[in-house]
């Protein structure tokens, strides 16, 4: 991946709301504002890519009940992490 994203003010409201496509690092502060600030699902659909999600899933810090309500609607999710156990 390559680029850089802003995130709207909705999502991010920190210092620091554009982000490195090509860092790792940057992708997973980013997916976590994303999923845990979402106010809708155009929020979801527009800045965040399933491929993505799937590969880095396990490595995002989320709150349990985020993490299992996910996982719950979106089983491969959940794969995804214990396959990576």
């Amino acid at each position: 991946m390559a680029g850089h994203v802003v995130l709207p003010r909705h999502l991010d409201w920190g210092p620091h709301y554009e982000y490195d496509l090509a860092d790792d690092a940057d992708v997973l502060l980013m997916y976590e504002r994303v999923i845990r600030e979402a106010q809708t699902p155009g929020d979801l659909h527009a800045h965040l890519n399933p491929d993505v999600l799937r590969s880095h899933w396990r490595g995002l810090f989320l709150p349990g009940p985020a993490r299992a309500a996910w996982e719950a609607r979106f089983p491969e999710l959940a794969s995804a992490s214990a396959a990576a156990a």
